[in-house]
């Protein structure tokens, strides 16, 4: 049996921004009305707790009752075909929902909290609160199990290694300003064809075997699909 390629996809906000996610980037660098030092930093956690896991907790709420959309099922369509590993800067899980079943979650995931003082605990959240009060085994209060902006990304270099493997690399839903993901891109060989597809293109060095698709992911990412399992479905 013939082996399949292997497709490696950076996902960010722009994909889930048509299931009705808000991203924090929409207006004036606030986050449903909120500065991102106060709800999205170590800082804003030290200074207002209760805040920040209101915060999240809405945004957990509004996650489970949302659906995927068009984008995130060409992705799951594509499993079919190739060896395919989304390497997501989202939180929210839509992925998963859609039925992708290698997702790299480089920020964390809104349905884990973690202890505050050990962060290899981690636990899946029954509904949609973290409350004060809910701790971790070592008696810490718990926390999103999100990285925050000023915070380590521990799977930064998973995901280089993983980027490293493409044969056909994809950049959907991400405006590629925020690093270390942005940086993913550079590790790609100039050999690999590398699709972006946004309605608001980011910049991207001009490099052979790019292709720009100015389209939102529902369309631009179900007419690559369609493109890519029909190379190999012939």
């Amino acid at each position: 049996m013939k082996q399949r390629k292997k497709i490696v996809v950076l996902s960010g906000a722009g994909i889930s921004a048509e299931s009705g996610i808000a991203t924090f980037r929409d207006s004036n660098g606030l986050w449903e009305n909120h500065r991102i030092e106060d709800v999205a930093t170590p800082q804003g956690w030290q200074k207002n707790r209760e805040l920040v896991l209101e915060f999240y907790n809405q945004r957990r709420k509004q996650a489970i009752s949302v659906e995927p959309n068009a984008g995130h099922y060409a992705l799951a369509k594509l499993e079919k075909y190739y060896d395919v590993t989304i390497v997501t800067q989202n939180v929210d899980g839509l992925h998963e929902k859609a039925g992708s079943s290698h997702v790299m979650h480089l920020h964390g995931e809104l349905s884990k909290a973690r202890s505050s003082v050990d962060p290899s605990l981690v636990y899946e959240i029954e509904g949609w609160e973290i409350k004060l009060g809910d701790r971790c085994e070592k008696g810490s209060q718990l926390r999103p199990h999100i990285v925050w902006f000023g915070e380590a990304v521990p799977m930064i270099e998973e995901a280089v290694d993983v980027a490293l493997t493409a044969d056909i690399f994809i950049v959907v839903g991400t405006s590629l300003v925020v690093y270390p993901a942005a940086g993913l891109v550079d590790f790609i060989p100039d050999t690999v064809p590398i699709y972006v597809v946004d309605p608001n293109l980011p910049e991207v060095k001009k490099r052979p075997n790019l292709t720009l698709i100015g389209e939102p992911a529902s369309i631009g990412m179900t007419q690559l699909a369609d493109k890519l399992i029909a190379e190999v479905a012939r």
